[in-house]
């Protein structure tokens, strides 16, 4: 056996065979692939076999798309993994019509063929259904079924071809980890010194990261299915397969028999450590009694299935996520652990792009799509906690299958991570949301009253589902006197060090440079000058810097800033999130709020826009930044946690006579939206660059040597061929939600980044990557919201306050 590789790859199912055909066709031929027992096992070996290629998000869409295109390509002694009979999803309800005309606008703006079908053109690709209740179908033409063992089969061959190596019955015992990095793993046939290790691990993966000091936040969960004796109804006939969702239940044909299985309400999940020591420890005992709800729903659809006999039944184990996403990527605790696993039941239809996206990401230093929706890194510390991971994959699976409403809130595994102010946000009416484990205001219902007589359209169809008239009393209150925002969930990170300066000035476009109490917003882009991090930088000292960047982006900005930082100690980064708080001040009165509670001067001379000072609040120490998000006067006021509620009190009780109000993060993205601030992860990702993101005013190419500086160069040198641009519809009540096509007839030009309605200036806008020639102001384009398509004009941006005197005053 090798006593040493360069990549370690725990796991032969269809995802660790998937890594390594990739990692073999990028180059790498000395991988190691080891399997505790037979070789394409554990959860490939049973997995329902439906491939599904539309999902939530763009990059999981083409991932997705890929893997189908791969597998089309393979085969083991001429039998193919693949059968493309393509997928039907029914509606059954008026509310998932509209999620399916919603779906297929987001799968004509990725380029995913799919149809919108009557219920008669519905039945006649599978005629064994009941039209009852049925109000219409999507159909996607290439999706289909996969036979997981082939594929991996196949996978594990081509690989192998490349100079891959597997191990059967070697199973893994520990992982060495010295100085932060894998160094090797231990087997019971011996110890492989590597450089990385890829978890492929599917269900064992936790207990895999537990030996690296890694965790992986994901849950075996009791997936069953049955299948039936042959049916006469599918001799010499072959269907889609079907999903019936407000019925919880699938069907697959298998020969002349169907595949049942769904997602019900009651899921069982199975402890990680209780995963026993057997020759086929994922399949467990079926439940036939928990089973019974989801077969009455699939005779109900199917009712030539009322008698017919079960001639098998599987009790499988699947890997559930606390978001129901994929876990992908390099772990930020230890260098070279990386991860493969989480598939939610899709990692068959996944396992081609994830092993393509991994190669890339291992090989290259980034992958080609943009994969933070599947990155280990969007977890943080609180997902260690096996209770935090059940509740919430508990509520994933048993509502799996329901409509996915872009603003709809999890309910379970809620009041995690508290601001200091929390309460006293709660006694004003606050309605709260959830990121990364945090409790934050979207509205306040005690606002909701100073929104009449505005007569403000009331968004249509989705956009108002969660939505309430005290977002614009917000946004009204932050234009016109001045608002209060706990932005406390905003990460926090700190530089430090000697050679801070220095290593600051090459990570970033922007100049890091400048004087102590300057702020600078800047982008770190990747090798190839995408937008890998969003956020601004404060010179405190001459070695010292604070960074502050999204709620959810903490971990993997500061991975992405730890993974660069020198290895002599010359710099020290740390994450301070947790030890401060901060409260947004801003409107035109924010001058007047915080001079009056304050005996620092906060003059537009003394204390200017992009500037920083230590200051007092009341008898509170405090360091003020005059930065906005919202595009507004104002202040961010950062403190010791400890300090937070007299903070938020100090300053409530100085605004009352300046009509202050306390506003949420509703309001935030409105406004943000007005001023055209970009918002990473949607508007701008690793997939895009500062100069078609239009933000080329900060890089300052001229500072020297930064990472991504060559690629902007040739970038600039050819010139771009896409812009994100202002989009303002002419229907301001049509507000898009991110995902919806943009479309010059027939053509596809790309789709919405984000969108929402504009309070002041009292437009519904969009934004979204346009071909150069639709860039132009005045460009008339379309935009397609659930099947309907509504005119649009690009706008020149900002639409609020271009020339930002509102800032400056």
């Amino acid at each position: 056996m090798h006593t040493s590789a360069r990549v370690v790859i725990i796991g032969s199912g269809i995802a660790g065979s998937s890594v390594a055909y990739h990692l073999t066709r990028l180059g790498w031929r000395d991988v190691v692939v080891l399997e505790q027992g037979a070789l394409i096992g554990g959860t490939t070996s049973h997995a329902p076999g439906l491939v599904g290629q539309l999902r939530s998000s763009v990059s999981l869409t083409k991932m997705l798309m890929y893997s189908v295109a791969l597998y089309k390509e393979l085969q083991v002694d001429g039998q193919p993994g693949y059968f493309g009979v393509g997928s039907l999803r029914l509606a059954s309800s008026p509310e998932r019509l509209e999620e399916l005309r919603r779906q297929a606008g987001f799968a004509l703006s990725v380029g995913l063929p799919a149809e919108l079908l009557s219920p008669g053109e519905a039945q006649a690709m599978f005629p064994l259904m009941s039209l009852e209740g049925v109000t219409g179908a999507l159909y996607l033409p290439d999706d289909g079924t996969a036979r997981a063992p082939i594929l991996a089969q196949a996978l594990a061959n081509g690989a192998r071809q490349e100079g891959a190596t597997f191990y059967a019955n070697t199973r893994v015992t520990g992982i060495e980890v010295r100085n932060g990095r894998v160094r090797a793993v231990e087997t019971e046939r011996g110890r492989i010194e590597c450089e990385i290790v890829v978890a492929a691990t599917g269900i064992w993966s936790p207990r895999i990261g537990r030996m690296a000091g890694v965790s992986i936040p994901l849950l075996p969960m009791q997936h069953q299915y049955v299948i039936t004796a042959p049916l006469a109804e599918l001799a010499d006939r072959r269907v889609p397969n079907l999903r019936d969702p407000d019925k919880l239940v699938y069907y697959r044909q298998e020969g002349q028999s169907l595949v049942l299985g769904g997602y019900e309400r009651n899921p069982v999940a199975f402890e990680v450590d209780a995963i026993p020591d057997t020759a086929n420890p994922t399949v467990r005992d079926y439940d036939e009694e928990r089973f019974v709800s989801l077969l009455a729903g699939c005779v109900e659809r199917v009712p030539a299935l009322e008698n017919v006999e079960l001639v098998k039944r599987v009790n499988g184990l699947e890997s559930f996520t606390p978001d129901g996403e994929f876990i992908l990527g390099e772990a930020p605790e230890v260098r070279g652990f990386w991860a493969a696993c989480g598939f939610c039941a899709h990692g068959v239809s996944g396992a081609g792009g994830v092993g393509k996206g991994l190669a890339e990401w291992i090989v290259q230093g980034e992958p080609e799509l943009d994969l933070w929706h599947m990155d280990i890194r969007r977890f943080g510390a609180y997902t260690a906690s096996r209770k935090y991971i059940a509740t919430r994959v508990n509520e994933i699976y048993s509502t799996y299958y329901d409509i996915s409403y872009p603003l709809k809130e999890r309910s379970s595994a809620r009041e995690l991570r508290l601001s200091p102010v929390y309460y006293r946000l709660r006694e004003l009416g606050a309605v709260c949301g959830e990121k990364s484990g945090w409790e934050r205001p979207n509205w306040f219902a005690s606002n909701e009253p100073l929104a009449e007589g505005q007569n403000w359209p009331v968004p249509q169809g989705w956009a108002a589902r969660f939505w309430s008239p005290a977002i614009g009393a917000e946004h009204q209150a932050t234009r016109e006197r001045v608002a209060l925002f706990d932005e406390t969930s905003f990460s926090k990170l700190e530089v430090a060090g000697p050679g801070a300066l220095a290593f600051l000035q090459y990570i970033t476009d922007n100049q890091m440079d400048q004087p102590i109490g300057a702020i600078t917003y800047t982008q770190m882009l990747n090798r190839r000058g995408g937008i890998e991090c969003d956020l601004t930088v404060t010179r405190l000292a001459a070695d010292r810097f604070q960074i502050i960047t999204g709620t959810a982006f903490g971990i993997h900005d500061l991975a992405w800033i730890r993974s660069h930082a020198p290895a002599d100690g010359s710099v020290v980064v740390r994450d301070v999130t947790s030890s401060r708080c901060c409260i947004g001040v801003w409107g035109p009165h924010a001058r007047d709020l915080v001079q009056s509670v304050s005996e620092n001067d906060f003059s537009n001379a003394a204390f200017p826009y992009l500037t920083a000072q230590e200051v007092t609040i009341g008898d509170i120490p405090a360091l003020a930044l005059r930065v906005t998000y919202v595009g507004e006067l104002g202040w961010e006021i950062y403190a010791p946690m400890e300090y937070g509620q007299k903070l938020w009190d100090t300053l409530w009780e100085a605004g009352q006579s300046l009509g202050v109000v306390a506003a949420g993060y509703r309001a935030i993205e409105s406004l943000r939206l007005e001023k055209g601030y970009r918002y990473w992860s949607a508007d701008i990702h690793s997939e895009y660059n500062p100069y078609e993101a239009g933000l080329g005013f900060a890089v300052k190419p001229g500072k020297g040597d930064f990472l991504g500086r060559e690629a902007l160069a040739e970038i600039k040198a050819r010139g771009i061929t896409r812009k994100l641009c202002c989009l303002v519809l002419d229907d301001p009540r049509a507000i898009a939600l991110g995902g919806e096509p943009l479309l010059d007839g027939a053509r596809v030009l790309g789709h919405v980044t984000s969108g929402g309605y504009g309070y002041t200036v009292r437009q519904s806008i969009a934004y979204g990557y346009l071909p150069l020639e639709y860039s132009a102001v005045g460009t008339r384009i379309e935009v397609e919201l659930f099947g309907v398509r509504y005119g649009a004009t690009v706008a020149k941006e900002p639409l609020y306050d271009p020339k930002n005197e509102k800032i400056k005053a």
